[in-house]
């Protein structure tokens, strides 16, 4: 973490943020049980802040078996209730059951593609696209790439897999690198 820095203009003065924005936002991500635990996170956000949900994400991961699909996909309605009473997470059951369904798709698309996150970066061709963004003003919440992936992963059955999510866990996953041009991590 680089002290005094210029960064992109959404990450507040929380050490946990500023780790968050300098170490993980836009590095390449390609392991698939990664990729699954960004994109469930991404889900929860719906509705909420990224900063919300980055503050519970070790509650997260301590009640969803660190994101293992093969755990995950048992989930039965046991599991589904404990998890609504959790505080540490987002207590929401339409959220909580999306996890379950798209630890099921998880595998469906690896069965078909061969991996979760080679299919994921099939939609930017393997390679980060590099935007050049002057200001946070300028960022899109959504585009016709993230239109595609989410039209497609609705398609095989995933929830909470919208436009605006999937951009995010695009910028996420470092697929964009939305950095704006005068941020110190945008090299």
């Amino acid at each position: 973490m680089k002290e005094n820095a210029i960064r992109c203009a959404w990450v507040n003065a929380d050490p946990l943020y500023i780790a968050y924005h300098d170490e993980e936002w836009g590095k390449p991500l390609y392991d698939d049980q990664k990729l699954f635990e960004l994109l469930t996170l991404e889900g929860m956000q719906a509705g909420l802040s990224w900063y919300t949900i980055l503050k519970k994400r070790e509650s997260f991961r301590e009640a969803f078996d660190h994101f293992d699909p093969h755990i995950i996909v048992k989930y039965g309605p046991d599991k589904v209730e404990e998890l609504l009473q959790n505080p540490g997470i987002i207590r929401n059951r339409l959220k909580v059951q999306s996890v379950i369904t798209n630890a099921s798709v998880y595998f469906d698309i690896i069965r078909e593609h061969g991996s979760f996150g080679g299919y994921l970066w099939s939609f930017v061709d393997g390679t980060p696209i590099i935007n050049h963004w002057e200001s946070i003003s300028d960022v899109p919440a959504s585009t016709p790439i993230s239109d595609s992936m989410s039209k497609a992963l609705k398609k095989k059955g995933m929830k909470f897999v919208g436009s605006t999510i999937l951009y995010a866990f695009m910028q996420a996953s470092g697929m964009v690198n939305d950095h704006t041009l005068n941020c110190y991590c945008r090299a």
